[in-house]
């Protein structure tokens, strides 16, 4: 092994990659200062982190690595992916540890990686399941085993901890692994796909963070196989598209099956180009990417239409109260549109990073950090659901436990995603208070420091702390929901177009002192959907800047179902610090329909003429993301208008 010098956790290091047209910037380049991001950051850190390790703990996770290596006379618990959740775990708090180091928290992770290493056998396989409930079956349930995911969560954790800390004990510990699988498939080897991509954009990662191209080789070697039907048809759903196993990587024009696994094999192909730089890939990217904006994405940048099979649908099949939007598949969204981001240099990934992350991530997630979402509906009668993962109550924990752990790694590593840096400059794509300090190419090194109450308010700051005079370039970015925008350098209005990428480009010898503003019109606006999209004909929603916001009961005497929203009456903004950790609401005026008429029956002979009595009413929406965060309650997005 080849390990790299010891960087600040990361989770993607684009800085030497051949296909990235711009660089990431390691995590100590920008620190998070206040605002929404840095209060959830908080939480992540303080709430969320110490209940996933108790959670862990409770549901036998590491009671499994012990088991494995034979430190316990116990037995296995719990599905065959159960480690993948503590590398996630080790993932988001070694991104943690260098901001704030945390003795309590790096014995934690030390104690996960005592029992890991002891649960490594002697050929450098690891799984707990497959040593501890099912030894002497290795590698004989490629479909549904999910071996290889696992190994890629590890893949990741270690490649987090390396930077995170400077030791090298568990990438040491991933690597062994890594060469036992590079030993294990390929070209003169087992021809092999893994049911659960994940494990070709922690490759990736891992050669980046090691240098060893055997890695690399080995994530193509996985990309190649798929579409080749290895994995045979998914048992429920008699396909192998649930596994994106029907179409070569390099042929795709859609995003089909399975969510997570569709957006996580999207990332690794990402990865691959990045690394790469064929076009084939990435041609193939740009149409799924297209099928996805035109036919298959939630106003919320949920993904997954299919609430059983936690899959896509067909083009317009987007549901409302059956949504699947697993909260696994907004993370993998994030990861995806951040590696375009860094491709194409186009600001609507950085978009959509932005609308998927206030919205479809952080809705998984309560306020108080120690509560989730495993699917994440538009629309919810306020019943508890007993058939699946639904329903209006975040819960403590899941038995399929992805999105906890997922969300914390993803909360933890913010400040990677706020900015990059390229050869004339830097790039500012996320908005909130932060301090970045980082290489502008030909302006040598720069400290920025942004502010701003974003994203409730669309005014941001970027002021030079610290500058040599020299000339480069700085671009930020002006997202696409914002129609009216204004830009002062130094307090002096400037009227250059944004440039095609969807950035503002500002181009000067920049001086400590100097300041850009940015001002984003956010008043509230209406959107509708496509008059194919069955679940929202005849129905608005109501955005604000980034934020998609919905009705909840706590704050209406009627039920919800029976409200609608009145199109032409003004909407108006109000802050409220006592709700919800403080937010935004919007008011709008709206009618309440008498159901009278139905009183004992669902349907009713229709009559020419007639009409739902109504009464004028008052309706408060509330950011999507902090619904159910006051017990039970029926909420929708999608609003019907008078």
């Amino acid at each position: 092994m080849r390990a790299s010098p010891r960087r600040a956790a990361g989770p993607l290091d684009a800085s030497n990659s051949a296909g990235a047209r711009w660089r990431t910037l390691s995590a100590d380049s920008v620190r998070l200062d206040g605002g929404l991001l840095a209060r959830r950051q908080a939480v992540n850190r303080d709430a969320a982190l110490p209940h996933g390790w108790r959670m862990l703990d409770e549901a036998g996770n590491f009671e499994n690595f012990r088991v494995a290596a034979g430190r316990s006379r116990g037995s296995y618990r719990g599905p065959v992916y159960m480690d993948s959740d503590v590398y996630k775990w080790i993932e988001a708090a070694s991104f943690q540890l260098p901001e704030c180091p945390s003795s309590g928290l790096a014995a934690a992770v030390d104690e996960a990686i005592d029992d890991i290493e002891a649960a490594q056998q002697a050929d450098g396989y690891l799984n707990s399941y497959y040593t501890a409930a099912q030894p002497g079956r290795r590698w004989t349930d490629l479909a549904l085993g999910h071996e290889l995911y696992c190994a890629g969560h590890l893949f990741q954790a270690a490649v987090a901890h390396h930077r995170g800390t400077g030791s090298s004990r568990l990438l040491s510990i991933a690597c062994r692994f890594a060469d036992h699988i590079d030993a294990t498939f390929g070209p003169a080897r087992r021809p092999a796909t893994p049911g659960h991509p994940e494990v070709e954009m922690a490759l990736v990662e891992l050669y980046r963070e090691t240098g060893e191209r055997r890695y690399l080789n080995v994530a193509g070697f996985f990309i190649d196989q798929r579409g080749h039907g290895r994995l045979g048809p998914n048992p429920l759903f008699n396909s192998s598209a649930y596994f994106q196993d029907r179409v070569p990587v390099r042929e795709a024009s859609e995003f089909e099956g399975h969510a997570v696994r569709a957006l996580y094999l999207a990332t690794g192909v990402a990865d691959m180009y990045l690394e790469s730089g064929e076009q084939a890939l990435l041609d193939a990217l740009k149409r799924q990417w297209q099928d996805l904006i035109s036919h298959k994405l939630y106003v919320t940048g949920g993904i997954g239409s299919r609430h059983h099979a936690g899959a896509f649908g067909q083009p317009y099949e987007l549901p409302n109260e059956l949504a699947s939007c697993e909260t696994c598949a907004a993370v993998a969204s994030l990861m995806w549109c951040w590696r375009m981001l860094l491709i194409t240099g186009q600001a609507c990934f950085a978009d959509l990073w932005e609308r998927t992350f206030y919205n479809a991530v952080l809705a998984g997630v309560s306020l108080d950090g120690t509560r989730y979402f495993y699917l994440n509906p538009l629309a919810d009668n306020g019943a508890e659901e007993h058939l699946h993962r639904g329903g209006p109550r975040r819960k403590p924990w899941h038995a399929v436990a992805c999105c906890p752990p997922n969300v914390m790694r993803i909360v933890a590593s913010l400040a990677h995603y706020v900015a990059t840096a390229d050869a004339d400059g830097l790039q500012i794509h996320q908005f909130g208070p932060a301090r970045v300090a980082a290489d502008a190419g030909r302006g040598g090194p720069v400290v920025l420091r942004m502010a701003g109450d974003y994203p409730w308010d669309g005014r941001v700051r970027v002021t030079v702390e610290q500058a040599g005079g020299a000339v480069w370039v700085l671009s930020l970015r002006r997202p696409a929901w914002a129609e009216q925008v204004a830009v002062r350098v130094n307090g002096v209005p400037i009227d250059a177009a944004p440039a095609p990428n969807g950035y503002q480009q500002i181009e000067r010898a920049w001086r400590p002192g100097d300041a850009v503003e940015l001002e984003l019109a956010m008043a509230p606006r209406l959107v509708e959907g496509h008059p194919w999209i069955e679940s929202t004909r005849g129905c608005i929603a109501i955005e604000r800047g980034p934020l998609v916001y919905c009705l909840e009961q706590a704050d209406h005497a009627a039920p919800i179902y029976d409200l609608e929203l009145d199109p032409g009456a003004p909407l108006t903004t109000h802050w409220r610090p006592d709700l919800l950790e403080g937010v935004a609401v919007v008011c709008a005026a709206g009618y309440q329909i008498d159901r009278s008429r139905w009183a004992g029956r669902l349907y009713r002979p229709f009559e020419t003429g007639s009409a739902l009595s109504r009464r004028r009413t008052e309706l408060t929406a509330i950011p999507y993301y902090a619904w159910a965060n006051r017990g039970s309650n029926a909420m929708r997005v999608w609003l019907p208008h008078a």
